[in-house]
């Protein structure tokens, strides 16, 4: 063989071997179940009070919100959770935010009311601080808890305030925000990055002391929210998803049988022993990086075959 047709076949042997990791990792990702998700293509019909402010757009397929403090207006769908861990995921462009005004959305209870429990609401605020992200947090015991992106605001936040450098937002950039409950160990985070880079500008948490729950509906709007009128929040939220970590059922084996002991007929009893047979679990295991590996060299040595064949 000429060193052309070698050096062909040592290339194809290593790119096989190299998708054999990306495929063990894919088979051991953590699955999730969707409690509710959607990208605004068609209308998702969620409820409002202020319809002329709050609704999805069709020529861009979003959804558009005017939030207003003391308006009591409100935006909600009703979702499938009760208690346990979740991930919150949305995107978010701010077009305009007067000073005093909030962009609000989270998981709420049915009071929908910033105050009350129970909920967990993504704030972006433009106040004394400036153009700074809250993680706003009242648990199913009333305890309220917050964080902001402002240096050392122990005055809100407490002894849990955020230590590193003041971020702010910006106007008119994607934002995407993730918020993560971990319901053993108690754990609430928000973390926001930049749509286009992904960029993390900003991420903290808050230990909830208790475990969340009673929270059934997506919840966009400003009750609770006793600011001055005539402040707008305006911008639009898309590809909205909540999800809970799905519960894997463990496969269940049947466990070996021992065939009875038959004596035999001679003088001397002696006893013959069956080997019992494990049977085999009907959910077929993933594949192994072995096996990728091993289907990586009969492919080439299938190859290897052909091209020695069209030669001779």
């Amino acid at each position: 063989m000429t060193i052309r047709t070698n050096f062909m076949f040592i290339a194809t042997f290593v790119c096989l071997l190299a998708l054999i990791y990306p495929l063990q990792a894919l088979s051991d990702d953590n699955p999730v179940d969707v409690i509710y998700q959607t990208s605004f293509s068609s209308d998702p019909h969620w409820t409002t009070n202020n319809p002329s402010t709050n609704y999805w757009d069709p020529n861009i397929l979003m959804y558009h919100f005017s939030i207003e403090p003391s308006t009591g207006a409100y935006t909600y769908t009703n979702i499938d959770y009760e208690r346990g861990s979740f991930t919150l995921d949305y995107d978010v462009i701010i077009n305009r935010i007067d000073d005093g005004a909030t962009f609000r959305f989270g998981i709420s209870g049915t009071e929908m009311d910033l105050s009350k429990a129970p909920n967990v609401l993504t704030q972006f605020t433009n106040g004394k601080f400036g153009m700074i992200m809250w993680l706003h947090l009242v648990t199913p015991g009333s305890k309220l808890m917050e964080v902001n992106s402002q240096t050392g605001d122990t005055i809100t936040s407490g002894p849990s305030a955020y230590s590193g450098p003041t971020v702010t937002y910006e106007l008119n950039k994607t934002y995407h925000v993730t918020v993560i409950y971990d319901n053993d160990s108690k754990t609430l985070s928000m973390n926001v990055d930049e749509k286009n880079t992904g960029k993390r500008i900003w991420g903290y948490f808050l230990n909830t002391a208790e475990q969340l729950s009673g929270m059934n509906r997506l919840y966009l709007g400003s009750k609770g929210d006793y600011g001055m009128m005539n402040r707008y929040a305006v911008g639009y939220i898309d590809n909205v998803r909540l999800t809970a970590p799905a519960v894997v059922t463990a496969t269940k084996t049947t466990p070996p049988t021992t065939a009875a002991t038959i004596p035999t007929t001679i003088a001397t009893p002696k006893q013959t022993t069956v080997v019992p047979t494990q049977v085999p679990s009907d959910t077929p295991a993933s594949p192994s990086a072995g096996g990728l590996a091993i289907s990586a060299l009969c492919i080439t040595a299938l190859l290897y075959i052909l091209v020695r064949k069209k030669k001779d």
